[in-house]
């Protein structure tokens, strides 16, 4: 983390960076009698209104938790369908992406991922990669654990070779070892539909990161819910372990 972010004040400013686990769109495709994959779509629709969202709220960055490491174990039909929806998600934005100056990034283990996926994910970091306006990151086969196994073999790997001494490796040298090297820890992490726990979701990067966990299933998490939660946001202390010292 870098100092410079850390606020000793008796309050924060809009978060720079907003990680969400995007939860609930099976119970609320179940809670309408229709198939999980009906709340999948649904919730892809949100991301949109979310991203656009982002700039009159002054989150810069934002990275979206779409698949886990663990979601394999969902049934094949669910999985398959899933694969489908994100490679029809990047084909059918990709165009309204860059007009609307969105940079798009993937991080996790593509190694797992369908060719047609992986090629359409690689030509869409490409073609925002000169956007500023908003930066997307798609959190895809990712898990937390596997960040840091994978991280940590490159490191190993360096060490053996001579490239990198075992003396200069710190906090700092793991980080940028990760797939989110270069974006700044999230200040915000949000989780949709009542549950309450972060499913090895950015467990390094989200060391000092404010949570909130909502009741709101993700397809019902819209621009306004969205921008309540930034507001109360902006009223937490952030102390990073420091003391606020006393009011004169």
């Amino acid at each position: 983390m870098d100092l410079a972010q850390m606020d000793s004040g008796a309050g924060s400013a809009s978060p720079q960076h907003v990680a969400i686990i995007m939860d609930g769109n099976g119970r609320w495709a179940q809670r309408r009698g229709k198939p999980r994959l009906f709340g999948h779509h649904a919730g892809a629709k949100r991301v949109r209104e979310v991203v656009r969202a982002c700039p009159d709220l002054g989150v810069k960055y934002i990275t979206i938790f779409a698949f886990s490491t663990e979601n394999w174990k969902r049934s094949e039909a669910e999985v398959t369908g899933l694969m489908s929806l994100f490679r029809r998600y990047i084909t059918k934005e990709a165009r309204a992406l860059v007009e609307e100056r969105v940079r798009v990034r993937f991080i996790g283990d593509r190694s797992r991922l369908g060719k047609k996926l992986i090629n359409l994910m690689g030509e869409l970091e490409e073609m925002t990669a000169h956007n500023d306006h908003v930066h997307l990151t798609i959190a895809l086969n990712y898990g937390g654990r596997d960040e840091l196994a994978r991280a940590s073999k490159r490191l190993a790997q360096d060490v053996a070779t001579g490239a990198l001494s075992p003396d200069n490796v710190g906090e700092e040298t793991i980080a940028s070892y990760l797939d989110t090297s270069i974006l700044p820890d999230p200040d915000l992490v949000i989780r949709t539909s009542g549950e309450s726990r972060i499913s090895n979701f950015l467990l390094w990067q989200s060391a000092y990161s404010e949570y909130e966990f909502i009741n709101t299933l993700w397809p019902d998490f819209s621009a306004e819910v969205f921008g309540d939660v930034v507001d109360r946001f902006a009223g937490r202390d952030r102390r990073y372990g420091a003391v606020q010292p006393a009011a004169e």
